[in-house]
């Protein structure tokens, strides 16, 4: 007999594109950090959506602040104003203790505009000759899948038969900070990074690493871009990666998590000086900063002004990264990197590749994902237990041991 899961699958296989390829679990409903799927079986979410479900599925707090803006107006376009746009915009510039706010919906529309504010940026205030602005960014990197940001990917599979690609970048290798010195030129208006790389395999750059970017184009007169869709809003135990290193950068680029899990938004933040080079018609989203997408990223950004879900992500974090730790060196992971409830784990050859082990952790009832072969990524919703969180720990001790 054919099960629900077997139809909706071969439904989806028949009928979607298949640009994805998604473990063989169909969920139906989701609490915290638990999925339950069409035939009613429950697994642990250790991925929480990329970071987009850092508050977990279903939290009361922002689906009754998506409730309550749903009875009133959902979209009015930027051609108005509406009464929850100028709230959202202080609130969150407030939070990154920046000026301006430019709002967008997708991670990669964030840095589509980032890229497109810096170029501007670098020939209204910099002085740059027209069209020779250039940005500088890392190898290994994830920043999206439109045609200019694949332009600069070094992952063959997402940049294979989408050319001819968009100039303007030089690629440096993550974390060397000599390769990066060497890179920069007048021509140069920003450098965009990762503080941590999620698609990767959650590389951490060396210590020293980012302060070392913030002084370099400080003293360079160059934009210092954060990319921070994924390692922000709590993910590493701070509100943003950049936070470990005390290092502030000219732009934020925001994403998956500020909306919660429930609608895509997300935002360029930056300072006036920065933000301000656009004029009206130069840029824009009839989505971004729609009255839905700020309800809940206002309530987003009080959550995080508590500081709860940052300590959460520490304690466990520390928990987290001594557990796994401890599974190194015994022959079954190479490594472990990683910075608070995120964590890239590099399974041994001999015992799988990431895909296995993620489907053998499926049929334990929990659900990873794995990145470049060998490698897992486990990143579950802040709002995890400590006592869920060990008993997915352990569900991976019995996979690698079997």
């Amino acid at each position: 007999m054919v099960t629900s899961t077997e139809r909706s699958i071969a439904a989806a296989e028949a009928h979607s594109a298949h640009n994805y390829h998604p473990l063989p679990v169909v969920v139906a409903y989701a609490e915290g950090a638990w999925m339950t799927d069409v035939e009613g079986r429950r697994f642990l979410d250790m991925l929480a959506g990329y970071s987009a479900l850092n508050f977990g599925h279903g939290n009361r707090r922002l689906i009754n602040a998506a409730k309550a803006q749903l009875d009133r107006v959902t979209l009015t376009s930027r051609a108005f104003h509406h009464d929850r746009f100028a709230d959202f915009c202080t609130e969150l510039a407030a939070l990154c203790g920046k000026d301006m706010v430019l709002p967008m919906n997708t991670g990669a529309e964030a840095v589509e505009t980032a890229v497109k504010t810096a170029r501007k940026w670098g020939y209204r205030v910099k002085g740059v000759p027209d069209g020779r602005a250039k940005i500088v960014v890392a190898g290994n990197n994830f920043h999206g899948r439109t045609t200019t940001i694949i332009s600069f990917s070094t992952d063959e599979e997402a940049r294979a038969d989408y050319g001819p690609y968009t100039p303007g970048f030089e690629i440096v290798p993550y974390g060397d900070l000599p390769a990066l010195d060497a890179a920069v030129d007048e021509n140069t208006v920003a450098v965009l990074l990762e503080p941590i790389q999620g698609e990767a395999g959650v590389l951490v750059p060396p210590p020293g690493y980012l302060p070392g970017v913030r002084r370099l184009t400080a003293e360079r007169g160059v934009l210092f871009i954060a990319d921070e869709i994924q390692s922000g809003l709590g993910r590493t135990g701070r509100t943003f990666a950049c936070d470990h290193e005390d290092v502030v950068p000219d732009m934020y680029v925001l994403g998956k998590a500020l909306g919660g899990g429930v609608v895509p938004v997300s935002a360029v933040v930056a300072s006036r000086e920065v933000l301000g080079v656009f004029r009206p018609g130069e840029h824009g989203s009839t989505f971004g900063g729609n009255p839905l997408a700020c309800a809940v990223a206002l309530e987003v950004v009080a959550m995080l002004r508590s500081g709860e879900f940052q300590q959460r992500a520490t304690e466990l974090g520390d928990h987290l990264h001594h557990e796994l730790g401890l599974l190194v060196g015994g022959g079954a992971v190479e490594a472990v990197r990683g910075r608070g409830l995120w964590a890239g784990v590099d399974i041994a050859p001999s015992v799988g590749t990431g895909r296995q082990i993620s489907e053998r952790l499926m049929e334990r009832g929990v659900l990873v994902k794995d990145t470049h072969g060998s490698t897992i990524r486990i990143a579950p919703p802040l709002v995890i237990s400590k006592e869920d969180l060990d008993w997915g720990l352990e569900q991976l001790r019995g996979v690698l041991a079997a």
